[in-house]
């Protein structure tokens, strides 16, 4: 894969890859009939707010894009939270914010409360090694109940939340740019990876294996394959995020993905 070193506007572009999928995402979720999820997205300058009324994990309740030329925005930002009884929450990206911005942040009741690694690379087509009794496939409409067992089971979610998730990714299926795979070991469904791609960049946007198919290469298996498909894409860069040196992390890299950066949360106390 070619190599692309970092740069300030390759920053910028993958956390706008990011900035996108979730914004894709969370507007499909609020434009489900009666909004059921109380999904909210307000923007502060190149902030953007979202919130959650009944999925109060940080994910979906969070600000991407904050810069300091957003500063002035910070108190209505906070405010935005408040106002719905959820703490703020920043992901602030090296190079984006001074020192300046930093101090009204801690000034204001905000503690550095966790990193997330942002990790990148160019490309190319590679052929998948095969594995004994695994299969790729990619995910139809009428399989999304599969996924969404895989998406509870694989990150410690409880089993009565699969028809909301099923139903909260099967609305993505029609929409440009999402791809959804799932990994079959003995025709049996084992791990998921989704993708979504936009203005030639494609975000790795979800990935997990049931605890009873860890350790088999099919996380890095689905790496591969959606590899291959943004290459086809002819994306120019593919991005992922993953908690700091963990197993994913370890995995991105050995598939030729680089580090990005690694961000910051901020979180009111």
């Amino acid at each position: 894969m070619e190599s692309i070193l970092p740069s300030p506007e390759l920053i910028a572009a993958i956390e706008q890859s990011e900035k996108d999928y979730m914004k894709d995402r969370m507007e499909a979720i609020q434009n489900r009939q009666g909004n059921p999820e109380g999904v909210e997205i307000a923007y502060f300058g190149n902030a953007m707010c979202i919130y959650s009324k009944t999925m109060p994990w940080p994910a979906f309740n969070t600000v991407k894009g904050f810069s300091s030329a957003d500063l002035d925005y910070i108190d209505e930002i906070i405010n935005f939270y408040r106002r719905k009884h959820r703490k703020v929450q920043f992901e602030i990206v090296p190079s984006r914010v001074d020192k300046r911005t930093l101090e009204e942040l801690n000034e204001r009741g905000l503690y550095q409360s966790g990193f997330h690694t942002s990790l990148y690379c160019s490309p190319v087509k590679e052929k998948l090694p095969a594995l004994n009794h695994v299969q790729i496939k990619e995910v139809k409409e009428e399989d999304f109940a599969a996924y969404a067992t895989i998406h509870c089971r694989g990150t410690g979610l409880p089993d009565d939340g699969i028809p909301y998730v099923a139903e909260n990714n099967r609305i993505l299926y029609h929409r440009p740019g999402w791809k959804f795979y799932i990994a079959y070991v003995a025709n049996q469904p084992a791990a998921a990876g989704v993708m979504y791609s936009r203005n030639r960049i494609c975000s790795l946007t979800f990935a997990a294996t049931l605890p009873e198919y860890r350790k088999q290469g099919l996380h890095k298996h689905l790496l591969k394959t959606r590899l291959n498909e943004s290459a086809n894409q002819k994306c120019e860069w593919v991005v992922g995020q993953c908690a700091f040196l963990s197993q994913s992390h370890r995995n991105m890299e050995s598939v030729g993905m680089r580090l990005g950066y690694v961000r910051t949360t901020w979180t009111e106390r």
